[in-house]
């Protein structure tokens, strides 16, 4: 602070230097004035230097010279037109200029106007003085409130700007955790069926030969319905119009695709039926692939890692929220550790504005997402 105190810009200097030079040349030309007359135009000009640092101070000095000037100039002989107080008049532009408190401002303006009326009241100033002087005391504080207006405006556009890049990264981040969170539905749920189907390949052929077509079917079946949205992912990451290629796959699966999901849990074994409560209603977008990733993900661990012989799929529609359960007779686990496919489902979940729970069950593990639907 100090330094800077010391050391001021340019700017200031040449400022300082020409209200300076304005201020004091009527005390020395034409006539010589006395010694305190010219230190007290100094006083009225050279300290607006620091009037960045020490505003108040700086105003002090500068008012209180120039209305001791303005009152003792009546009383010379040959008494000099000062025109204008200049040091004042700048020092008014940059307290406008300045952001103060509401009482800052209040005292500063009440000093400034104090100071104004006695210097044309104390000296009995005519008329056309009172006119100069008020409108130069205006005019410069109308100059330091415009500079100050439009200081806050390009600081609210740079505010803007900034906030315009932060949510833009914010939404690339978000964007990408959802193809994250897709693919990794998509892969673990599509090649876990495949590799389970074709691990029970050989058997089928060996032991019942007229499944195993129905077995290899539900392979390339499953296969394709993973290359397709994946295409869909991909295409959204080139930022291509998938929905509108040419033979492209469509819009992200929901909830009208469960029975395909059930039927790819057949194939791999498991018993899986459904119960449905309650009147179906058209869900968001959102809410609606939300809820299929989310008994994809659970068939997709239980198929996996269960064990288990039967799952069961409830939906239970009410008038503000889709409730989903996934319950399988697996063998559980006493602690239910979370992977990235169970942080997927509740980040989902958490983005609708569901709740998630996970329980086990007698046997199994039980998963409950409660989805707002209203």
């Amino acid at each position: 602070m100090r330094a800077n105190i010391l050391n001021p810009s340019r700017a200031d200097v040449a400022i300082a230097v020409v209200v300076t030079v304005m201020t004091v040349t009527p005390a020395i030309v034409p006539h010589r004035q006395p010694w305190w007359f010219t230190a007290l135009a100094a006083l009225m000009s050279v300290p607006v230097l620091w009037r960045r640092r020490a505003l108040f101070t700086v105003g002090a000095v500068v008012g209180s010279a120039t209305t001791i000037l303005a009152i003792a100039a009546k009383s010379l002989p040959h008494s000099p037109m000062l025109l204008l107080p200049y040091g004042v008049l700048v020092w008014t532009c940059t307290f406008a200029v300045r952001d103060l408190s509401p009482v800052r401002r209040a005292v500063g303006l009440v000093g400034l106007a104090v100071g104004v009326a006695v210097s044309l009241i104390v000296p009995h100033e005519d008329l056309e003085t009172y006119r100069y002087l008020v409108t130069a005391i205006v005019a410069a504080y109308a100059v330091g409130v415009g500079v100050r207006a439009r200081r806050a405006a390009r600081n609210a556009e740079r505010e803007r700007e900034r906030r315009v890049r932060e949510e833009r990264v914010a939404a690339v981040e978000r964007e990408r955790t959802r193809i994250a969170r897709d693919m990794h539905d998509i892969v673990t749920h599509s090649v876990g069926l495949m590799v389970i189907q074709a691990e029970t390949g050989p058997l089928v052929v060996r032991d019942h030969p007229e499944k195993a077509e129905a077995v290899f079917e539900g392979i390339a079946e499953t296969g394709r319905d993973a290359v397709g949205q994946l295409r869909l992912i991909l295409g959204a990451l080139r930022g291509s119009d998938t929905h509108h290629d040419a033979g492209g796959p469509g819009p992200q699966p929901g909830l009208d695709a469960l029975p395909t999901l059930l039927n790819n849990a057949r194939r791999a074994g498991l018993d899986a039926s459904t119960d449905v409560r309650g009147e179906p209603r058209r869900l968001p977008a959102d809410v609606d692939i939300a809820a299929y990733r989310i008994i994809q993900e659970a068939l997709t661990n239980t198929i996996r890692h269960a064990g288990a012989r039967t799952v069961r799929v409830r939906l239970r529609w009410s008038g503000e929220t889709l409730e989903i359960e996934v319950a399988d007779d697996g063998r559980g686990a006493r602690e239910l550790r979370e992977g990235h496919g169970m942080i997927g489902m509740r980040e989902r979940v958490t983005a609708c504005g569901g709740r998630l729970a996970v329980r086990p069950g007698h046997p199994g593990f039980v998963l409950t997402a409660t989805l707002p639907i209203g």
